[in-house]
């Protein structure tokens, strides 16, 4: 082969080579994907949503759940409630669909009047770790399963072991596994838990959720002024925790109505970015000195976000407003870089890539859009169902999974 034709040929073969790495990407383990921050940052996804580009593979029909899937090589697991009266996790051939084993426990909670009409259903999104599952019922109980089998290791009712009140919207926020330990926003306080018997270790900011129960924010770990710690958003405030004393390092309140403080905590470099329903957007620096932890507000912002946790690339938070626009905001100074006039749905789980945002809305639009500061750029869009998806969207190399109401689809890039 002459130098000409290896010329011509190499950078067909490096393209071949850079998306077939790209597209076996890795699984999605956990809320929000591998590193618990809705980014994928290989990923690149062509820049059509129609059907020679995407196409359903496979579809299971399903009980109801908000829980968003999560996947390995060979397996999603995914959940669903029955009859309003039981809780079950289902293990599923991520090639065929076929349900591998189901694993069912009694679980239900009726939640408060002015929120029934979103459902009674499982919210918690399950966590992967090797050959174990970590899932969360509505009754504050959390579950170990032997990912092969479905038989339950373990078990731990909140209400009963430390005498919590049973939460009046379910156990919402999704656990954390880092290494032999498992974060909890349960029991209305936040818990450290042993990975391999569920022992609960320690209990910190008890009480939190008052008469409506535990948080619905998911912990993330994080190292913040040179010390690892366990960020947490309660009802009522923003927290620092050491992840293994248990001890509150610093604590800010954050406002929110009905203590509706939904959104997982937004690291960036040392900073913190937040917005809550009822409240305003809040950036902060934690400090570390003389005095003991302290956490600095930078900034303050109209921009209220609602239960749409925003991807950051670079200094750039994509987020999706309770207005329903959506706005592009600089994380260190608040400032908003562009926000639409087009509204969207009450609701977009969002997942980035190397260039690109996969955002699914609970009508079950997704869209393609590009990651822009300035300005809104909408590659594509597309219905995938017509059922609600309030389930975060989980993507996995060329997969994804689509959890509606009624089911969960999974969907293939070609």
């Amino acid at each position: 082969m002459s130098i000409l034709n290896c010329i011509g040929w190499w950078p067909r073969l490096a393209t071949v080579f850079v998306l077939t790495t790209v597209l076996a990407a890795a699984d999605w383990p956990q809320w929000r994907g591998p590193t618990r921050d809705g980014r994928l940052p290989d990923a690149i996804w062509p820049e059509s949503l129609a059907e020679d580009h995407l196409s359903a593979t496979w579809r299971l029909d399903l009980g109801p759940s908000y829980s968003g899937p999560v996947v390995d090589s060979v397996r999603v697991y995914v959940t669903e409630s029955k009859d309003q009266a039981y809780e079950a996790v289902l293990a599923v051939d991520r090639s065929t669909g076929k349900t591998l084993w189901r694993t069912e426990w009694e679980g239900y909670v009726r939640v408060p009047f002015f929120a029934r009409a979103n459902g009674d259903w499982i919210r918690s999104t399950p966590a992967l770790d090797g050959d174990r599952l970590f899932v969360a019922g509505m009754r504050d109980v959390l579950l170990c399963l032997d990912v092969n089998s479905g038989d339950i290791v373990w078990q731990v009712d909140f209400v009963r072991d430390t005498g919590a009140p049973v939460p009046a919207f379910g156990f919402v926020a999704s656990p954390l596994v880092v290494e032999d330990r498992v974060y909890v926003q349960a029991g209305a306080s936040l818990a450290k838990l042993d990975k391999r018997t569920g022992k609960i270790i320690w209990r910190t900011l008890r009480d939190e959720g008052g008469m409506w129960g535990s948080a619905f924010s998911s912990p993330v770990l994080a190292t913040l002024a040179g010390r690892e710690q366990c960020v947490v958003q309660t009802r009522e405030k923003l927290a620092g925790v050491d992840p293994e004393t248990g001890e509150v390092l610093w604590a800010q309140p954050i406002k929110a109505f009905r203590g509706m403080n939904i959104l997982t905590p937004v690291v960036v470099g040392n900073d913190l970015f937040t917005t809550a329903y009822g409240g305003r957007a809040q950036g902060f620096t934690v400090e570390a000195g003389d005095a003991g932890w302290g956490l600095k507000e930078r900034w303050q912002g109209r921009a209220e976000g609602y239960m749409s946790t925003p991807v950051v690339i670079g200094h750039h938070a994509y987020l999706h407003l309770r207005n329903q626009r959506i706005t592009c905001l600089d994380v260190r100074t608040g400032e908003a870089q562009w926000t639409t006039d087009e509204r969207f749905g009450k609701y977009w789980s969002l997942v980035a890539g190397r260039d690109q945002i996969l955002a699914l809305d609970e009508r079950g639009w997704l869209y393609l859009l590009r990651q822009n500061p300035e300005r809104f750029e909408l590659l594509d869009s597309r219905r995938l169902t017509e059922e609600e998806a309030w389930a975060h969207l989980a993507v996995s190399g060329r997969d994804l999974y689509v959890r509606d109401l009624r089911g969960l689809t999974a969907w293939r890039w070609k």
